[in-house]
């Protein structure tokens, strides 16, 4: 904690474009402004060939995005022990500058999707000095095990010879605005792994202060944890390793740095999806205080994204959605709206952003682009808690629930509904409606998305609400370009504001009291 105060009074001292990437509020700060992430993440090999990922930037950048992200992989940057080969980093770089775009690098070191394939064919091959993990029957994986310190320390320098490299080329410039520190850490097939080390650090028992404040000495884990004992004891595990390497590369060049988890399905038990990772479930384990690791993140590929985000929402927690599902996903604006408006998130990412489809590049091209022109009134009312954000939630069986959903707002208490009144319900989606609520100031608000349809009224519940003048429009250079004024049909006659289910669009609004 102590650390953290000296690094913002350090940054409070130093001239906005000089500062390093960091964290104020929840939000990141990029070049002294909150940046949102409007982001895309490459597929796992994409970013290892220059000439293979070439004609894709254009691309990325004709949909708006401002941020891709990119792995980094150990077997590239080390392949012989100690010697350094940083080409496809700097080159990333390069052509991600010349496309206007920042990057989120992926650390691929000891895990990538819990396994250890990334790693150099020295690390591989070495058995006795990087030792691999085993399964309760004793059978070696395709894992490196999390209490194997020679495989940490080297792990740990190659993080930081990257991050030393960054701190050179990019110190100055801030391409590189945030890393991600290994990759879906999680033991598999099991909850825990076995072999000598890791079975007697198990029957050792934990610290008894890590358990409970007033416990002394050391306790069995199950005694700690009863049934979850061997899956909090994998997440300790995993944690200690991964913030001894980020903190090794954030002495280098200390850029905020986070973990991300693959969420499991419903009635699995740990091993049956990745045990120990970074989870909501085991925030009491990821989630301590500490300098080195900034926040945990989700992966999402299942359809209760709303559930899962909520329970990443944690105060202290930096809210990002690193793998949004696949691009082109039909139901992303509407995640977004979540991540970005409901919870207050500063950014979102879906997967494999190469090989979006046109289709859903034209529908993630036309949300970006829309919050591409919005973000700075979006960062000012999210550090103000001026923003509401509705969407409606889909269950893990792929049931959405499109009750209209109320919230209070300044002034005005408003009901959002995600069937649109003027298309026939077997024409639209519910479930990929979803918007934004910014009150402005007074009785003005901002009203964006697509297919909901918008009522106000008082919030002390005197008189009723009207609509003073609606008009539809975006910002430009950070300010408001009106099109069209509506009334009449467009607005049913003063009765509601309505964004049609077939465009993401913009309106401003302001209201008035009668009665």
């Amino acid at each position: 904690m102590l650390r953290r105060l000296l690094i913002l009074l350090l940054l409070a001292a130093t001239p906005a474009a000089a500062q390093t990437p960091h964290f104020a509020g929840g939000q990141l700060i990029v070049d002294g402004k909150p940046f949102l992430i409007l982001g895309g993440e490459l597929g796992n090999s994409s970013a290892s060939n220059r000439e293979w990922l070439k004609p894709h930037w254009p691309r990325l950048k004709a949909m708006h995005l401002n941020t891709v992200l990119a792995p980094v992989s150990w077997e590239l940057i080390e392949p012989q022990e100690g010697r350094f080969d940083f080409a496809t980093v700097d080159w990333m770089i390069e052509d991600a500058r010349g496309a206007d775009l920042r990057l989120v690098l992926l650390w691929f070191g000891a895990w990538k999707n819990s396994m250890s394939t990334y790693v150099p064919a020295w690390v591989k091959r070495d058995e006795k000095r990087f030792p691999r993990a085993m399964d309760a029957g004793g059978k070696p994986q395709e894992i490196l095990s999390a209490f194997g310190t020679g495989t940490r320390n080297a792990d740990a320098r190659a993080l930081a010879a990257l991050m030393r490299h960054l701190r050179e080329v990019d110190g100055d410039r801030h391409t590189v605005i945030l890393i991600q520190v290994e990759n879906e850490i999680g033991f598999l097939p099991s909850a825990r792994e076995h072999g000598p080390i890791a079975d007697a650090a198990f029957a050792e028992g934990v610290p008894g202060a890590l358990a409970s404040p007033h416990q002394s000495g050391r306790v069995p884990w199950s005694a700690a944890y009863g049934a979850a004992a061997e899956e909090t004891f994998t997440a300790e595990h995993y944690r200690r390793y991964t913030t001894f390497v980020a903190a090794a590369g954030k002495r280098e060049y200390p850029l905020p740095m986070y973990v991300n988890g693959a969420q499991g399905r419903p009635g699995v038990k740990p091993g049956g999806y990745p045990s120990g990772g970074p989870l909501t479930h085991l925030f009491g384990t990821w989630g301590r205080d500490d300098d080195a690791i900034d926040f945990i993140a989700p992966d999402i590929y299942f359809p209760n994204f709303a559930e899962i985000v909520a329970g990443y929402a944690i105060p202290g927690n930096p809210l990002f959605v690193p793998e949004a599902n696949n691009a082109g996903e039909p139901r992303a604006a509407a995640n977004a709206w979540g991540v970005i408006a409901k919870h207050r998130g500063f950014g979102f990412s879906p997967f494999s952003i190469e090989n979006i489809d046109p289709e859903g590049a034209a529908r993630l091209g036309g949300l970006y682009a829309l919050l591409e022109g919005l973000t700075p009134e979006i960062v000012r009312a999210q550090a103000a808690n001026r923003i509401r954000g509705f969407s409606p939630p889909v269950s893990f069986d792929n049931q959405a629930d499109e009750t209209p959903q109320v919230a209070t707002l300044g002034p005005y208490r408003f009901t959002v509904s995600f069937v649109d009144p003027w298309t026939p319900k077997d024409k639209q989606v519910p479930a990929e409606h979803g918007g934004a609520i910014l009150w402005l100031g007074g009785e003005d608000y901002l009203v964006a998305g697509s297919g909901i349809t918008v009522t106000a009224e008082p919030a002390d519940g005197k008189g009723r609400a009207g609509l003073d003048s609606v008009e539809e429009g975006t910002y430009v250079d950070g300010r408001w370009a009106p099109g069209r004024r509506l009334n009449g049909d467009q607005t049913h006659q003063g009765r509601h504001i309505r964004l049609p289910p077939d465009a993401q669009g913009a309106q401003r609004v302001r209201l008035y009291r009668y009665g």
